[in-house]
């Protein structure tokens, strides 16, 4: 994986750069649609290319771990193979999801145990099979084991906790350099910062991982309960540090606002779960704000769901005709939510990425930033 950075905007933080990888190049800033389970939900691959113009999927190592497994992923050639998807994957270890799984999981020295959520199967991560069953998957770019602290944690927990994911740093790096790839592609490593609100730990977090010169760094543990500012600080402190000359990859953030807040901080990726899920359950987000698609109001409001928007749809069906959809229960409304909210999140990166190119991204942020928070 290579990375190369062409513009820094002169006001601000924000970058543009181009990730080349054994799949394709990707253009920075950039958005990831979340494909847990090896597809973003309800849409198409066709439609995620040509429509939303996604340049990256992002799949879960927990969830492909348990379904399909490494076994058949294998058998398969490794997930691209499996589902088709032919441009760049990136695979989150499933430390979030060991994490959200608290009444069912124990983290010692080892790994993490947990039980599975489908049958109560019972499992145990460890750094070195985490990047094991990652090179069975075949994703372009893998991530460290790590443990995701919540935003609440007080600081001797987010201290034990950060001691730990560096002792796993480690093994997982030492594990990656002693394998290879499976399928004759490369596979890049990202390390995750981590230490949750603590300035002092998300600092030692941060030169620790600047020290291993890593392809590309993450940054793990934020957006899971802290305040707003709060993760906008721990943004610019741990950027300080990061290498510049890497991708910084922002993990499971956010809103519209989130991204571009992020953006003017100097992050180049980024992957949520929210336009789809939200998107599923009738709110749509464009250039002028939010809609809640359920609402009476749209009843009768036969213009587009978004003049001039970003994906095609927004011009074939209208407001009213997607609300009678979602009051109806009719699946084409998840669809058509889903495609949409997609690509508004890769126009809005796409954009940023075009300002941050002609010089006038901070002015831009600007005046977009009251726009996507209003509520229409």
């Amino acid at each position: 994986m290579d990375f190369n950075l062409q513009y820094t905007d002169f006001q601000s933080n924000a970058r543009a750069g181009l990730i080349t990888t054994d799949h394709g190049t990707i253009e920075t800033p950039i958005f990831m649609p979340v494909g847990t389970q090896g597809a973003v939900k309800a849409v198409h691959f066709s439609e995620l290319k040509e429509d939303i113009k996604a340049q990256i999927i992002l799949g879960n190592t927990y969830h492909l771990y348990l379904r399909p497994g490494t076994e058949i992923l294998e058998q398969a050639g490794g997930l691209h193979q499996f589902n088709g998807w032919d441009r760049p994957i990136l695979t989150d270890s499933g430390g979030f999801q060991v994490f959200s799984l608290s009444e069912n999981r124990k983290l010692h020295e080892e790994g993490a145990t947990f039980r599975s959520h489908i049958d109560g199967s019972k499992h145990l991560f460890t750094p070195e099979n985490v990047m094991d069953i990652q090179r069975s998957i075949g994703a372009d770019i893998i991530m460290a084991f790590d443990e995701c602290t919540p935003g609440d944690a007080d600081y001797e927990y987010a201290k034990k906790s950060l001691a730990l994911t560096e002792r796993w740093l480690d093994r997982c790096i030492a594990r990656f350099n002693s394998t290879e790839s499976k399928y004759g592609y490369t596979q890049a490593l990202f390390p995750i910062v981590q230490g949750c609100v603590y300035k002092d730990l998300r600092i030692r977090a941060a030169e620790n991982i600047a020290s291993k010169e890593a392809d590309g760094n993450a940054i793990g543990g934020l957006a899971v309960g802290e305040p707003t500012e709060k993760m906008y600080e721990m943004i610019e402190v741990v950027n300080d540090i990061l290498p510049k000359d890497k991708p910084r990859y922002l993990m499971g953030v956010g809103t519209p606002a989130n991204l571009l807040e992020a953006i003017e901080r100097g992050i180049d990726m980024f992957d949520c779960i929210m336009p789809t899920r939200n998107g599923r359950n009738g709110q749509i987000f464009t250039k002028n704000g939010i809609m809640n698609m359920r609402n009476k109001k749209w009843e009768t409001d036969f213009s587009p769901i978004e003049e001039n928007g970003a994906s095609a749809i927004d011009e074939i069906y209208s407001k009213a005709y997607l609300r009678h959809l979602f009051i109806t229960d009719e699946i084409l409304a998840l669809q058509i939510a889903s495609i949409h909210n997609l690509a508004f999140y890769l126009w809005l990166v796409q954009e940023s990425r075009k300002h941050i190119i002609t010089g006038d991204f901070s002015p831009w942020k600007k005046m977009m930033m009251p726009n996507i928070q209003n509520r229409l």
